[in-house]
């Protein structure tokens, strides 16, 4: 297979350009400026990629009339590249591509579904490029899922978003094949013909709303099956939002069998359908919560599970049931008000310790080697001829020897993180200054908040960085970058193959 050869490849995720002032999460527009000017400027005579390894914009922030933008798309990526927050970084990849040698790569993630419309593409690159024939032969776009490979040295590297192996944010790229081909001949989407995954939904229709409230809710890495549990724990009086909330859990379930067509051939016969398994009360609450909730609740109570049946029971019927006997699940106002009279005999301070430490589960967060679903999923969808594996998504940096000569990368996230130890979540006590934090839901503050000695928020803008030398060994490298002129890097893991 005849593939684009390169000297270096730099790589990069999840920027999330968005939102209007005051709902936008990133803010190291001038590091991450400098850093592409630095890219511009390594090994002037060689070939020098820079992969934008998906969710480069973030639509989902965005006031678009829907989950996807389709007869407004050109106006919203016109605003996300000429918003004052981001413009420096569009200003900085217009620079990158007019250097002799260097090709930037624009690759798809879940959040910006709209750059794989030719119209998208199209503003995308008169913006970077202008008339220069030039420039514009060096933006490539890789938007249907197959991912972006190339060559450096010896070396088959695969960058890709990784969002084609997680159940909650599976993208249907037939379907998005087809809102482009609608787009591009002058038709549009009738209402109700896009139907988005459980995790669009989940960010339009809860955490937008949510966000409001809670600005740092964005901070959580990705995983969300505890996201109930954190919401009754902040405000039980959100119950809209906890009703949208429970049917799109639910849906993940229905994500969970699409995933397996992820990057490979298979597919094309779609499965035979089975039948929807239920999502037990634990996967919404936790299990911590649920450990909380139980040892406040009398030995007489029915359990979680039974009250979500009888809740959509009368959620359908508009009546009240009082022997649930099956396993579907459901909400209503039967729901919040058993429920959340568990909480009783759990503070609030501790019920939204036990959420949190459902939905940061484990203490591998952080860990760089730990191979993690995302890093298991990717791994077992690619070929072996594959010599490093780059993606994204999951915001959590990864860099992972599997052997063989073969590495594995995530390339982490360029907007903060929120990072709890264990100490912080260690008790009721010890969360207590953390919860009032929170519930205030001031970034300034959060942003400055410093816990045993330890910064709260975790700035880790990462990349990265494969190239090959002149003895034929090729390096891959994960790396911190910091300052803007000049931009420096500080290597946290290197390979060499």
């Amino acid at each position: 297979m005849p593939l684009p050869q390169f000297d270096e490849v730099h790589v990069i995720s999840d920027l999330h350009m968005g939102g209007e002032p005051g709902f936008q999460i990133l803010r190291e527009t001038g590091k991450l400026a400098g850093f592409i000017r630095w890219v511009a400027a390594q090994k002037p005579d060689g070939q020098v990629a820079l992969v934008l390894n998906g969710d480069v914009i973030d639509t989902l922030a965005e006031e678009s009339g829907g989950y996807i933008a389709v007869d407004n798309a050109e106006t919203v990526i016109k605003r996300i590249m000429a918003d004052p927050a981001f413009a420096p970084i569009w200003e900085a990849l217009a620079d990158f591509v007019k250097i002799d040698k260097r090709t930037l790569v624009i690759a798809l993630g879940n959040h910006d579904l709209e750059l794989s419309f030719p119209v998208v593409q199209r503003a995308v690159v008169e913006r970077l490029a202008g008339a220069d024939l030039l420039a514009r032969a060096r933006i490539e776009f890789s938007t249907m899922g197959a991912g972006y490979s190339c060559l450096v040295g010896g070396a088959r590297v695969f960058c890709t978003h990784g969002n084609e192996v997680d159940a909650w944010n599976y993208v249907r790229y037939e379907d998005l094949a087809k809102a482009a081909r609608r787009l591009n001949s002058g038709r549009s989407l009738k209402a109700g013909e896009w139907e988005p995954n459980a995790g669009t939904k989940m960010v339009k229709d809860v955490m937008n709303k949510v966000k409001g409230q809670y600005p740092w809710i964005d901070l959580l890495k990705p995983e969300m099956t505890a996201a109930v549990g954190v919401l009754l724990a902040l405000d039980p009086g959100q119950l809209e939002k906890i009703n949208r909330l429970i049917p799109v859990i639910g849906e993940k379930v229905e994500g969970s069998r699409e995933v397996d067509q992820r990057l490979s051939a298979e597919g094309f016969t779609a499965p035979a359908k089975k039948q929807a398994r239920p999502v037990a009360v634990e996967g919404l609450l936790g299990p911590n919560l649920m450990e909380g909730l139980r040892s406040g609740a009398g030995a007489s109570r029915p359990s979680a599970d039974a009250l979500l049946l009888a809740a959509e029971k009368q959620y359908k019927t508009g009546s009240a049931v009082t022997d649930p006997q099956d396993e579907t699940l459901g909400t209503g106002q039967y729901l919040w008000d058993r429920l959340t009279g568990w909480f009783s005999g759990v503070s609030k301070i501790e019920a939204l310790r036990r959420a949190l430490k459902d939905w940061l589960k484990g203490d591998k967060t952080f860990e760089i080697a730990d191979r993690d679903d995302a890093c298991k999923e990717m791994v077992d969808s690619v070929g072996q001829g594959i010599h490093f594996i780059v993606t994204g998504h999951t915001h959590l940096e990864r860099a992972i020897d599997l052997g063989g000569g073969r590495f594995y990368f995530n390339c982490g996230t360029w907007i903060r993180l929120l990072r709890f130890t264990e100490a912080m979540l260690a008790s009721e006590e010890t969360f207590k200054p953390v919860y009032e934090l929170l519930v205030k839901g001031r970034m300034k503050d959060i942003d400055q908040a410093v816990f045993d000695r330890q910064s709260f928020v975790l700035r880790q803008q990462s990349a990265v960085c494969i190239r090959a030398d002149e003895d034929g060994t090729v390096v891959g490298e994960l790396a911190h970058i910091a300052g803007t002129d000049p931009v420096t890097r500080t290597i946290i893991q290197q390979f060499t193959r």
